[in-house]
């Protein structure tokens, strides 16, 4: 463990950390299936797969390897003027598993970039339509799509981002869905929202949600007919639909897209996280042909877009979901997660238990401080990063019975406080 003081490590800025007292963090030498090394040796099993993305584990040998090989031969070319052949081949490998009409597929350099794409594209389609005052969107409470500006200004305005309200652009929300994934559905629950929709449609280009799942600001699963209801809604209105599935795609919530849940497919969807088994950054906004063959030209060029070694990891990622039973294994750990954690209902500072796929959620009144946090992770080995209110686990689907075993020990350690 390293106190951020000396060398190197006193001037890096870590995420959502002071630069003046940073936080202790580990070294980590090496990574490998469930597995992060620490310098001095010190296993600990990945409970969260690397903010998310490590949904196969750490180093799939067959994504390295396509690292490798496209790094022999083309590490990177613009793609204004130019394409290449990991591109071209990602694409066809894309085009396999992404929901039917969902074929024009923009690259991007994160999720968040992929946010910004896709709300662009959303603007510029209203406007190529002939309705240019259709410049807003709306978006859920509870919502979280990224940390810039456009991705900001569609998260919840009382979130992580509240701070930057004064510079973010005005869009519109309605509350949190608050009928429960596998909970009866009530349809007093899109009230909210049908209610928005009729107040401000005629500014509205495009609604964006986090399908089933709201990740990072509030952990969160709600009913697919919400879903449904919102599909329909934004049909009668020429309201495009946003789906945001860089957490929740790729099989995280049990499915290979969340929307599956609900049976609604979007106009514009967003996919990044898994799309390379966390090894390489890479993200998309993936568009319907009638959203895409309105829109001239695009208005946006990320530098390293389509870049060809994270094209060649990402469909070397996306072929692994053939080579072993990941719905089985994401079924498995969901059980073992429910039953794990639903005894921890008893604990006087948890305040609710959620389980959804490979997602396992604690929400606490009162988070252990990070000193706490970092000697559970030596002593358990587990790495874990509870935030804001939860102390969660995303495993990486290859977690077997007795990893999730160790996970919800260890989160059990965590919410006991």
């Amino acid at each position: 463990m390293t106190n951020n003081l000396n060398g190197a490590a006193a001037h890096i800025w870590k995420p959502y950390a002071s630069a003046k007292n940073p936080p202790s963090t580990f070294n980590v030498s090496r990574s490998s299936g469930m597995t992060v090394v620490l310098d001095d040796g010190v296993e600990a099993l990945d409970g969260i797969s690397s903010w998310w993305c490590a949904s196969h584990g750490h180093a799939p040998k067959t994504v390295v390897d396509a690292i490798r090989q496209q790094a022999l031969k083309l590490p990177h070319v613009m793609f204004a003027g130019l394409s290449h052949e990991p591109a071209e081949a990602l694409t066809q490998t894309l085009l396999k598993v992404l929901p039917p009409g969902l074929d024009k597929i923009f690259y991007a350099d994160s999720g968040s970039v992929a946010v910004e794409c896709a709300l662009k594209m959303a603007i510029q389609y209203q406007r190529a339509v002939g309705r240019p005052e259709r410049n807003r969107i709306a978006a859920l409470k509870g919502g979280y799509h990224g940390d810039t500006i456009g991705a900001m200004s569609v998260s919840d305005p009382d979130g992580m981002h509240a701070m930057f309200q004064g510079l973010l652009p005005r869009q519109y929300f309605a509350p949190q869905p608050q009928c429960r994934f596998g909970q009866p559905w009530d349809e007093n629950d899109f009230d909210a929202m049908n209610a928005l929709l009729d107040e401000r449609g005629s500014e509205l280009a495009a609604v964006i949600v986090e399908p089933i799942f709201q990740g990072a600001n509030a952990m969160y699963f709600y009913h697919p007919e919400y879903l449904r209801r919102l599909r329909e809604e934004c049909n009668k209105r020429g309201i495009l639909l946003i789906f945001d599935e860089i957490a929740t795609g790729f099989g995280r919530t049990g499915e290979l897209w969340a929307q599956n849940y609900a049976g609604a497919k979007p106009d514009i969807m967003c996919i990044g996280k898994a799309l390379t088994a966390g090894t390489i950054t890479l993200a998309a906004a993936v568009a319907s042909s009638t959203v895409a063959d309105a829109i001239l030209a695009f208005m946006h060029g990320p530098t390293f877009m389509a870049n060809p070694l994270a094209c060649a990891a990402a469909k070397a990622a996306v072929e692994l979901l053939d080579c072993y039973d990941w719905r089985g294994n994401v079924k498995r750990i969901e059980s073992e997660l429910k039953a794990g954690l639903e005894p921890f209902r008893a604990i006087p500072n948890v305040r609710d238990v959620r389980v959804l796929g490979a997602v396992g959620v604690l929400e606490v009144k009162q988070l252990p401080c990070p000193d706490f946090v970092m000697k559970t992770v030596r002593e358990t080995g587990v790495w874990l990063r509870p935030y804001g209110k939860f102390v969660y686990t995303m495993p990486p689907f290859i977690a077997s019975t007795d990893d999730v075993r160790r996970i919800v020990a260890a989160m059990g350690v965590l919410a006991d406080v």
